[in-house]
C-alpha cells in the first residue's frame, strides 16, 4: 500500500470536501446536502484511521515535487470554486479506490450529489430571475369578466387599468367553456405584451402552457407545485392562494414565487370562505420570504390598513374592474403603498 499517495489524495477529498459543504451550507442553505457531504468526509476519515500512524509518517511535503507546481487556475466566482472542488474530490476518491481499496459508493454518491447541487444552482438562479421579473409589480389585476355585456368591452376595461400603471394581470375565469378562455386568453396574452405586462393564468396549467403565459396561479386544491413545474417548465412564475400560517410555508419550501394571502375581508368572490384578517398578513410579513400579495376586498377605503399591517403587494379584482376611473384608483394605491414604505 503507497501510503504517501493515500495521505496526499485523502487530504485531497477532506479539503474538497469542505469546500463543497461550506457551499451548500451557507450559499445554498441546504441541511440536507450539507448532512450528506459530513457524513461522507468523516466515514472516509474513519476507513483510513486505521493507517493514521503510517500515513503521517509517509508524508513529505518538504520534498513532494508536486507542492512546487503553480496553479494556474484562477476562480473568483463561488460556482467555480465549487466545481473545481466536486471534481477534485471525484479525482482523488478514484485514486483512493485503486490505491486504498476504499469503496467507490463514496464516488458515486458524489456524482448524485452534483447533480442535485447544480439542479439547485439553476433553480436558484431562475428564483433571482423571478424576483426581478416581479419587482415593482405591487399591484396585481384579476379579471372578472362577470358585468360587461360583451368581450370587446372587457378587453376595453382591462386595457385602461394596464395603461394607468399595472403591470401583472391574472387571467381568472370560472364559468366559460375551454376554447372561450382560450380564445379571451389570447387576446389578454397581446394586450399584456403591448404594455410590458406579465400574464398570469389562474387555475388551468393546461391552459397556461397553450398560452405560453408568464405563469400560473394555483389555489390549494389545484395540481402540486411540482407537477405544475413538470408541465410549465423552471422558468415559469407560480403562485398560489395562502389561508393560514401552514399553507404559507409549505408554498414557500414547495417552491412558489410568490403567494397570495387572503382573504383579508371578506369578499363575493369567494363566499363561502372565512376572511384571514390583517393579523395573517402581519404574520407572513414576519415570516416568509418570498414576495406575497395580499388580497380579498381590497379597496380605496381599507387598503391603508392592509399597508400597514405589512403588505407592500396588493391583488385586487373589483376594485379595478369595476372602477369608473381606473387611473386614479391605480394612482390611489401606489401612493398607499409607497407612503408605507
Amino acid at each position: 500500500m503507497n501510503y504517501r499517495i493515500i495521505d496526499a489524495n485523502l487530504n485531497r477529498v477532506n479539503e474538497g470536501l469542505r469546500c463543497i459543504e461550506e457551499y451548500t451550507r451557507f450559499q445554498l442553505n441546504n441541511q440536507n446536502l450539507t448532512k450528506k457531504l459530513k457524513n461522507i468526509r468523516h466515514e472516509i476519515s474513519i476507513f483510513f484511521d486505521k493507517n493514521y500512524d503510517n500515513l503521517i509518517s509517509s508524508r513529505d511535503t518538504l520534498n513532494d515535487v508536486g507542492t512546487s507546481i503553480e496553479n494556474i487556475s484562477k476562480k473568483n466566482e463561488n460556482t467555480n470554486v465549487l466545481r473545481a472542488n466536486l471534481k477534485r474530490v471525484q479525482e482523488g476518491l478514484r485514486v483512493l479506490s485503486e490505491y486504498g481499496h476504499l469503496s467507490d459508493k463514496y464516488r458515486y454518491e458524489i456524482y448524485i450529489i452534483e447533480k442535485e447541487i447544480t439542479e439547485l444552482i439553476s433553480m436558484k438562479q431562475q428564483t433571482n430571475i423571478k424576483n426581478v421579473l416581479l419587482k415593482d409589480k405591487n399591484i396585481y389585476l384579476i379579471t372578472s369578466s362577470d358585468n360587461f355585456s360583451s368581450q370587446n368591452e372587457f378587453l376595453d376595461k382591462v386595457a385602461q387599468i394596464l395603461n394607468a400603471g399595472v403591470k401583472i394581470i391574472q387571467y381568472r375565469e370560472k364559468n366559460k367553456s375551454a376554447s372561450e378562455i382560450i380564445k379571451t386568453g389570447q387576446a389578454l396574452r397581446q394586450l399584456c405584451s403591448m404594455y410590458n405586462a406579465l400574464f398570469i393564468v389562474n387555475d388551468r396549467v393546461d391552459i397556461a402552457k397553450i398560452l405560453d403565459s408568464d405563469g400560473v396561479h394555483l389555489g390549494q386544491d389545484d395540481i402540486s407545485i411540482s407537477d405544475a413545474r413538470k408541465i410549465l417548465g423552471d422558468d415559469k412564475i407560480i403562485g398560489i392562494s395562502t389561508h393560514k400560517p401552514d399553507d404559507a410555508i409549505i408554498a414557500q419550501q414547495n417552491g412558489a414565487d410568490y403567494i397570495g394571502v387572503g382573504p383579508v375581508f371578506k369578499t363575493p368572490t369567494k363566499p363561502n370562505t372565512t376572511p384571514v384578517g390583517l393579523e395573517y398578513v402581519k404574520w407572513v410579513k414576519e415570516n416568509i420570504n418570498i414576495p406575497f400579495y395580499a388580497i380579498g376586498s381590497i379597496d380605496e377605503n381599507n387598503v391603508n390598513s392592509v399597508i400597514k399591517a405589512g403588505a407592500d403587494r396588493i391583488a385586487v379584482i373589483r376594485a379595478l374592474m369595476n372602477s369608473e376611473n381606473p387611473e386614479k384608483t391605480v394612482k390611489r394605491f401606489i401612493e398607499e403603498i409607497e407612503n408605507g414604505k
